[in-house]
């Protein structure tokens, strides 16, 4: 019974020592394993920090565009609305409409001339005489006597 007991034993040792060495390795594995899982835990935490700067940056940035949008359309808003501003815009679309007029239609060309010359030649009489007078000492717009005093200094 003894022999029995020291072959189990001499069986046993090796496993014993085998045991303790693969019970070593898992260790030294599970130790690589978890600084990884760290180290990972870490680059990600870095980047969703970067991520949230970078996206919290992009939410200000986008706030501070939508309110020098609003500022802009305001200021156009109150640039359009200014005196002047309705009738030169006007202006410009009937100088367009007269330019395809006299472009497309024959007849046109010369009476547009004609009546034009006669405009003119009204709107400078206006300025001479009783009336511009009148006008000079009692403006009844403020555009009038602005334009009264851009012809004076021509």
């Amino acid at each position: 019974m003894q022999n029995i007991l020291i072959g189990v034993a001499i069986g046993f040792t090796p496993m014993l020592v085998l045991l303790i060495i693969q019970l070593a390795k898992q260790s030294q594995k599970q130790k690589e394993h978890t600084e990884a899982i760290n180290k990972l835990k870490g680059m990600l935490t870095d980047r969703m920090d970067l991520e949230s700067d970078g996206l919290g940056k992009l939410k200000a940035e986008v706030e501070e565009l939508k309110t020098q949008n609003e500022n802009l359309r305001i200021s156009l808003r109150t640039y359009s609305q200014k005196p002047g501003r309705r009738e030169i815009a006007r202006l410009q679309v009937f100088q367009q409409a007269a330019d395809r007029l006299t472009i497309n239609s024959p007849g046109f060309g010369a009476a547009w001339q004609a009546a034009l010359k006669e405009s003119e030649s009204e709107f400078e009489k206006t300025f001479y005489g009783v009336q511009p007078f009148i006008k000079r000492i009692i403006p009844l717009k403020n555009s009038d006597a602005n334009v009264v005093g851009q012809i004076d200094k021509d």
